[in-house]
């Protein structure tokens, strides 16, 4: 099942992350897909506020992995759009059980790679406000984290 909503600016699409960042959970991993610009960072920016991180939150392109230990749990922001597909030797798999919480951009480029319980969340522009979230659970967690928050 999908879940769908409109946010009309970047303040309305940071709650929606900080309302995700309420059903935290170790483990979680939350996967976005959207073209440059959307909003990924955006997302993993209000997601991070709400987990008491206080540092500047930027896309992780060159670096492919940012850790943050500074908030209630650990995140890995993860960019993966310089990987091509191919992430043999960096490890990310290791990632999705370090007891901290996984955003990805870009996920939908390693598809092949992610587990089978996840969040994917697409970010589609409809104008230079306006974005279009879709939410796809899979898992019982996720799709139950999808019907608290939406």
């Amino acid at each position: 099942m999908e879940y769908k909503i409109t946010t009309r600016d970047e303040r309305e699409t940071i709650q929606i992350a900080q309302n995700l960042e309420s059903e935290k959970f170790e483990n979680m991993i939350i996967c976005l897909e959207g073209d440059l610009g959307s909003g990924k960072t955006i997302f993993a920016k209000g997601f991070a506020q709400a987990l008491g991180i206080d540092e500047n939150i930027t896309s992780p392109t060159f670096n492919i992995i940012k850790e943050y230990d500074s908030g209630e749990m650990p995140l890995y922001h993860m960019d993966v759009y310089r990987l091509d597909g191919k992430v043999d030797g960096i490890g990310i798999e290791e990632y999705f059980q370090k007891n901290g919480i996984v955003i990805i951009e870009w996920a939908d480029t390693i598809k092949a790679y992610l587990p089978d319980e996840r969040l994917d969340i697409k970010i589609k522009v409809i104008d230079e406000d306006t974005r279009l979230l879709i939410f796809t659970p899979h898992g019982q967690i996720y799709e139950e984290i999808c019907e608290a928050i939406l």
